[in-house]
């Protein structure tokens, strides 16, 4: 019985290894697209809301599942 949880724990383990991969592969590959390289991006909400207030500008989120865990 043990065994069999072992690599069950360790078979869960390598798919979410592979996912992670595939994952970090696709935020490289939407990193590369036109419309996200021509912003400067803020991935910080502090850094944006500050940079916001000193600018008198709104915040504009971003959020997409294509690459999120």
């Amino acid at each position: 019985m043990r065994v069999i949880a072992g690599a069950l724990a360790l078979s869960v383990a390598l798919s979410a290894v592979a996912g992670a991969q595939s994952n970090e592969e696709k935020y490289k590959k939407k990193l590369e697209k036109e419309f996200v390289s021509k912003v400067e991006w803020v991935t910080s909400l502090e850094k944006a809301q500050e940079a916001a207030a000193a600018q008198n500008k709104l915040i504009f989120g971003y959020f997409t599942r294509s690459y999120s865990p």
